[in-house]
């Protein structure tokens, strides 16, 4: 992480690998009480262009739960956000088979679940109490990137899951 920060390139295994122009690195402190844990020296923490804390009190967090569970979602998205998940474990329905092939495991039920929650919260954040296809599409990279599985042969050729999941969003429509 410091050389990343410092140097702009991270070695793994003896390789270097150079970070494009721009980049983030994002880290969490730990407690101290946890074994291994030990505090950065002034040099390093100044390596940091922020220190940003993220979470609030525990009753604002409640309430801001609550208020998303609040948000209309029509089950028109509801359907939308299954279809994409299906999408991803039955990719060959769906998209290319060039492309399906790439893919070894896709969501299960559980991606679907954070789907509706984050599309549920981005309304909130866009001052709206319904969901939007918008919202679904604004985060679903971020929910289901992690969540599709792709083999050897996609590494060898360059398919991201970024790629499968753009090629899925192009296949379903949009209600």
């Amino acid at each position: 992480m410091l050389e990343v920060m410092q140097e702009h390139q991270v070695t793994i295994g003896g390789q270097v690998y150079p970070m494009p122009e721009i980049f983030m690195v994002i880290a969490t402190q730990n407690p101290i009480e946890q074994e291994g844990t030990y505090l950065l020296s002034e040099a390093q923490l100044d390596r940091f262009f922020i220190k940003a804390k993220l979470v609030t009190d525990l009753n604002s967090i409640k309430f801001l739960q609550n208020l998303t569970k609040r948000v209309y979602m029509d089950d028109s998205i509801k359907r939308y956000i299954v279809k994409i998940v299906d999408a991803t474990r039955h990719a060959d329905k769906y998209i290319k088979k060039e492309l399906a092939d790439y893919v070894t495991i896709g969501s299960s039920i559980r991606g679907a679940i954070c789907l509706m929650e984050v599309s549920k919260a981005v309304a909130l954040l866009n001052g709206r109490d319904f969901v939007t296809p918008d919202d679904v599409k604004a985060q679903v990279k971020n929910v289901l990137r992690h969540r599709v599985t792709l083999n050897f042969a996609a590494v060898a050729d360059g398919i991201t899951e970024e790629q499968i999941i753009d090629a899925i969003m192009g296949a379903i429509p949009t209600p």
